[in-house]
């Protein structure tokens, strides 16, 4: 749980402990090193500043959320249970920021990928059927609703689909 300014000195540390382990010619040591310094690199791309940003994003901390996921080199690299929380981070921010077609491509994004359990997936959903409600599509609308009513295991997600729902039907 490293942002990339730390992870960047942690390969530092590694590289630089290797280099002293074989120049003592301690050759195990320096290959535990540089096992451990491919180990960071791997994670800088698999996992990235995800897990640090889920934290400021639960506590409301949106600007450092932000600031976290603007760290990710590259989302397509990431691992599938990261992606999904990226995506669904991104685009719960780019509703705040009233982006609504940001918005829109980073929660289809996130349905495609593990975001936690099955209220959270029914929560994309919810945000996708808002989202086309926004946009006047009722059959998007209907369609995503139908798929969140099938996750919806929590009274609050039940009674969002309801009012989506009775918007539906006044388009």
């Amino acid at each position: 749980m490293y942002n990339s300014l730390g992870r960047y000195i942690l390969m530092a540390i590694f590289l630089l402990v290797a280099l002293v382990c074989v120049y003592f010619v301690q050759y195990e040591l320096a290959a535990v090193a540089g096992f451990l310094f491919l180990f960071v690199i791997w994670s800088h791309y698999k996992h990235s500043s995800v897990l640090m940003a889920s934290k400021y994003f639960k506590n409301n901390e949106f600007g450092k959320a932000r600031l976290m996921l603007a760290e990710v080199p590259k989302p397509e690299r990431l691992s599938k249970s990261r992606r999904g929380y990226y995506e669904f981070m991104q685009g719960s921010i780019a509703l705040k920021d009233e982006d609504w077609d940001k918005a829109e491509y980073h929660f289809q994004v996130a349905s495609r990928f593990a975001v936690g359990g099955k209220t959270q997936k029914g929560y994309v959903l919810i945000h996708l059927a808002n989202l086309a409600l926004r946009k006047k599509d009722k059959e998007r609308a209907e369609a995503y609703t139908k798929l969140a009513k099938e996750l919806a295991d929590t009274e609050r997600s039940k009674d969002i689909i309801v009012k989506i729902e009775k918007e539906i039907s006044k388009l």
